[in-house]
């Protein structure tokens, strides 16, 4: 089913200049795996070599954070739309 992946500015160079895409999955996780698909270097920019989320990178489902939800197995419905959103810090 399509997904709408919406990229913030920091990733848009990895990924043509794209804002977002679509692509197909089930679960956020598959979702993603499409996304890589399409833009192997966000792989590296999003995901440790386990396939985890980095720890300052977030993943938002309809606007709930997927860490409180079922991680990468969070299952999405067609028309969904997946945010990407790193961490920022500073001061």
């Amino acid at each position: 089913m399509p997904v709408t992946v919406k990229l913030p500015t920091q990733l848009r160079d990895a990924a043509g200049g794209n804002a977002s895409a679509t692509v197909e999955g089930g679960t956020v996780g598959e979702a993603l795996e499409a996304l890589y698909s399409e833009h192997g270097e966000l792989r590296g920019r999003i995901a440790d070599d386990s396939g985890e989320l980095r720890r300052f990178v977030n993943v938002y489902l309809k606007g709930e954070d997927i860490r409180f939800l079922d991680g990468l197995e969070t299952a999405v419905s067609d028309g969904d739309e997946v945010t990407i959103l790193p961490a920022v810090a500073g001061g």
